[in-house]
């Protein structure tokens, strides 16, 4: 595995180069040119965490009279995927929508196991922090409670579910088992620590007192001491939470996709919105073509059509958010949470790097303070 410095060094590097070369390249785009190009090509494959991404493949396919195929993949086996493919030299992935960003960057990038793609013509509608590598998505996991049992969410401060009240009354899933969890302990401790030690000072009144090395290191080992409800899947959390019929009051840390359910399965979840500091958080689902693909133009069409409206639209619905600044949630969006952006906890994809190399710490934190 290459030294930290090293492979930082390499990462910057890639950013200086790829953003460089999409400014030159844009002027010249020529998207018809690739769409005639890929079509003498073969069939794509694209890997997503969500099963969105078969009617996305579908789309994309009938719009450009091309054969795709969507395929739902988890992350952690996404990326075993995509390293076993490629050392087998049997490419069976073209693309990728990972949201495991940290490892996108430590490993599949610098490895060379995958490459960003920016679409050049798009360039100027997307933050420069989510070009390289390219940020499709920003996805919302948020905090929820039972709109039958009560009437708005019965916390108002993260640290109340560390009270005995919520002691295991706390669904969530297993930071063991998702590494986006302990990614999202290390971007609290890094760019809102003094939030979470804010929040302790408004809901007690007293400055926060640890010998812990940040306050969101104080919250975590207070909540994994609290016996909270761990899942393997969002789908258990948000049943612990909202399932319809349910006597006993649960807080849930879920996808904000799980909303839809309210409607299609009557489930009673609602959103915290007024959570302090925050009503949860935003993790990104990076965009890569692999290396190695039979079907270069195909995916950077693919890469493309899922940066336009028409093609994250079957995503948006679920509140998973463009990094294109001019596409917009749908208006029907079941969580609501386009009026609570201000909200959530951003990811700041500049230390994903510092998320990966510190994943097994926080780990083994978790694993030392959980309390069944």
């Amino acid at each position: 595995m290459m030294k930290d410095s090293a492979r930082r060094l390499l990462c910057a590097a890639s950013i200086v180069a790829t953003t460089a070369g999409a400014a030159g390249a844009g002027d010249g785009f020529d998207l018809d040119g690739l769409v005639a190009a890929a079509k003498k090509e073969k069939p794509i494959t694209v890997y997503d965490s969500t099963g969105k991404i078969v009617e996305m493949a579908k789309n994309f396919a009938k719009k450009y009279g091309l054969e795709a195929e969507g395929s739902k993949v988890k992350a952690s086996a996404q990326l075993e995927m995509i390293i076993r493919e490629a050392r087998a030299n049997n490419i069976q992935g073209d693309v990728s929508i990972i949201s495991d960003a940290p490892a996108a960057v430590a490993q599949l990038i610098p490895q060379g196991f995958a490459e960003s793609w920016l679409p050049p013509d798009l360039a100027a509608k997307i933050p420069v922090e989510y070009q390289d590598p390219l940020t499709v998505v920003t996805s919302a996991n948020v905090w929820s409670y039972n709109t039958a049992l009560f009437d708005s969410c019965p916390v108002s401060n993260i640290w109340e579910l560390t009270e005995p009240k919520w002691k295991a009354k706390v669904a969530m899933q297993d930071p063991l088992g998702k590494a986006s969890y302990v990614d999202w302990f290390n971007q609290m401790a890094k760019h809102g620590d003094e939030e979470v030690r804010a929040a302790y000072k408004a809901h007690y009144g007293k400055d926060l007192q640890t010998n812990e090395t940040s306050a969101t290191a104080a919250w975590v080992k207070a909540l994994a001491a609290n016996a909270p409800l761990l899942t393997d899947a969002d789908a258990a959390a948000a049943d612990a939470v909202g399932a319809p019929g349910q006597s006993q009051p649960f807080m849930g840390l879920i996808s904000s996709a799980k909303f839809r359910d309210n409607a299609d399965k009557g489930m009673k979840l609602g959103l915290c919105k007024d959570l302090k500091p925050w009503l949860g958080w935003l993790y990104p689902g990076v965009g890569l073509i692999t290396k190695g693909t039979d079907s270069p133009n195909a995916a950077k069409l693919f890469v493309h059509f899922i940066m336009t409206e028409e093609g994250i639209t079957p995503q948006a619905i679920d509140g998973k958010m463009s990094t294109n600044k001019d596409v917009k949630l749908p208006a029907d969006e079941p969580s609501g949470i386009g009026a609570a952006l201000n909200q959530l906890l951003p990811y700041s994809m500049a230390t994903s790097l510092d998320d990966w190399d510190a994943r097994e710490t926080w780990q083994d934190f978790w694993r030392m303070n959980y309390q069944k």
